[in-house]
């Protein structure tokens, strides 16, 4: 077996020596380097998984604030309802009232109208009445050729009156 050894160049003092070096760079990287290297690792792995976390978090705190959202949505679409049917209703019943406002103003025209036709009618009848006795008396004075005095006239135009009346 020495011979292997020799033909493949082993001696145990420098084969000695490398294992020695190679155990002190492999704890000198070890304390130095893979361990911070690890930690800084870790650290990711462990900042990784807290996000994934929040994430989770933050959606579903999103579905609560979408359905909160869509709660308030429909409450406010309800009261938007309710305020256009309200709305609906004051305006029906201020179109009731003016209408009612116009019927009552249209009947008072309407009565004020009557009320001036029947002055109008009541003046034009004493106006021919009027004209009608006059020409009643100018009839008679050629007729009978006499000159009336004024309590013959008057006496003609009270009984023409009462007979125009009729």
């Amino acid at each position: 077996m020495e011979g292997i050894l020799e033909t493949f160049g082993l001696a145990w003092p420098k084969f000695i020596s490398q294992v020695v070096i190679v155990l002190i760079v492999y704890f000198i990287l070890s304390k130095y380097a893979f361990g911070p290297i690890l930690a800084m690792l870790e650290a990711r792995r462990q900042r990784i998984t807290d996000g994934e976390e929040n994430l989770k978090k933050i959606e579903s705190e999103l579905e609560k604030a979408e359905e909160k959202v869509q709660g308030m949505l429909d409450e406010a679409n309800g009261d938007a309802e309710r305020l256009i049917a309200e709305a609906r209703e004051s305006a029906e019943s201020v179109r009731n009232q003016k209408t009612q406002e116009a019927v009552k103003e249209a009947q008072s025209i309407i009565e004020k109208a009557r009320e001036a036709s029947k002055l109008e009618h009541e003046k034009a009848m004493n106006e021919l009445k009027s004209d009608f006795g006059r020409l009643l008396i100018d009839a008679t004075s050629k007729v009978t050729g006499k000159v009336l005095d004024d309590s013959d006239q008057k006496r003609i135009n009270d009984e023409t009156a009462g007979q125009v009346a009729l």
